[in-house]
């Protein structure tokens, strides 16, 4: 047995990338990466729902603050890839409606979280909640969902770093049109089992750091009972750090401000500023009470309006008729 163990690797000498990343059912084409973010964002809801339940709120708040926040978080998503990544579907020998292929991958992740948070301050807002305690509540799922979203990456051969002899590196293999097997295709394409290159999976690295940051804020929510908006800077704060050393690492193009990948600089300002705000909303105290949370129904507040105006009006009568209307006649 234990010459057995001995000969067994503690990790694989290599991982291997999917032979694809989209499926053919008739004219409709499945995408992996579609699917791994469709699969996050019902994660983060799923979960986020039970959190916000749990901190007093109503069930089913959750789902409807994301019928604003997804549709506004992947406009914005897709708005800051192409920005930030400009090169790939402007100049010579682009194509500039290449930019709206977001099933194609390419979502940054700041522009999400801007545009998506532009989405449901606007749903907080309509219901009288806030905007902070809602951030609180989704933010455990929203890294989870990150994690899940980089699987989309593995399946799409992308965002790898630099070569590699660990024995974790990731196969990057030559994918060719199904069709035509002498046209490459790294996106759409199957798996020719021509080895490309062995690199880091930062993929994967980001992943496991997510689901550690994701573990570490519900520990440090639980512990310190965080709110007015602390979890959500603990969350940003915990991502950034990772994806600082992370986004160094990869080799896939990119623009570049002084040198340094424009993400890095992005990661290093969002952390300070998420550390900022950590320190200082300390001073507003614990959670928000749960009454805070329940907000309001469509409707529910016209409907108490004019039953508070009902009741006042007897008491006006009696007040006008010279009688105290808190104090029984005495006959």
């Amino acid at each position: 047995m234990t010459s057995l163990m001995t000969a067994l690797p503690l990790f694989p000498a290599e991982i291997p990338s999917p032979p694809r990343g989209v499926w053919e059912i008739g004219p409709v084409p499945i995408r992996a990466y579609a699917l791994c973010i469709i699969a996050g964002i019902i994660v983060a809801i799923w979960w986020g729902d039970k959190r916000w339940q749990a901190r007093g709120g109503r069930a089913g708040f959750v789902v409807d603050v994301a019928v604003w926040a997804v549709p506004f978080g992947l406009i914005g998503g897709r708005l800051y890839h192409v920005i930030t990544d400009a090169h790939r579907y402007f100049g010579e020998g682009k194509n500039p409606l290449d930019a709206l292929k977001i099933w194609d991958g390419g979502l940054g992740i700041w522009g999400a979280i801007a545009l998506g948070g532009v989405g449901a301050w606007i749903a907080c807002r309509r219901r009288g909640i806030p905007l902070s305690a809602f951030a609180d509540a989704i933010a455990p799922g929203i890294v989870v969902a990150q994690a899940i979203g980089r699987l989309g990456n593995y399946f799409n051969q992308e965002l790898y770093g630099g070569p590699t002899d660990l024995p974790w590196g990731l196969v990057i293999y030559e994918r060719v049109d199904p069709d035509n097997p002498l046209i490459t295709d790294r996106l759409g394409g199957v798996s020719n089992g021509v080895v490309e290159a062995v690199v880091h999976p930062t993929f994967l690295y980001e992943l496991l750091w997510n689901l550690a940051v994701a573990a570490v804020i519900v520990w440090a929510d639980r512990k310190l009972r965080l709110g007015h908006g602390r979890v959500f800077a603990l969350y940003v704060a915990g991502y950034t750090l990772g994806r600082t050393w992370i986004e160094m690492m990869r080799t896939d193009p990119a623009t570049h401000v002084f040198g340094v990948r424009v993400n890095v600089w992005v990661s290093i300002l969002v952390f300070l500023g998420a550390v900022v705000y950590f320190v200082l909303a300390r001073k507003r105290g614990d959670r928000e009470p749960p009454e805070l949370l329940r907000g309001t129904e469509p409707g529910e507040k016209a409907e108490d309006d004019d039953s508070a105006e009902a009741e006042a009006e007897p008491v006006n009568h009696g007040a006008n008729s010279g009688t105290d209307g808190d104090e029984p006649k005495q006959e």
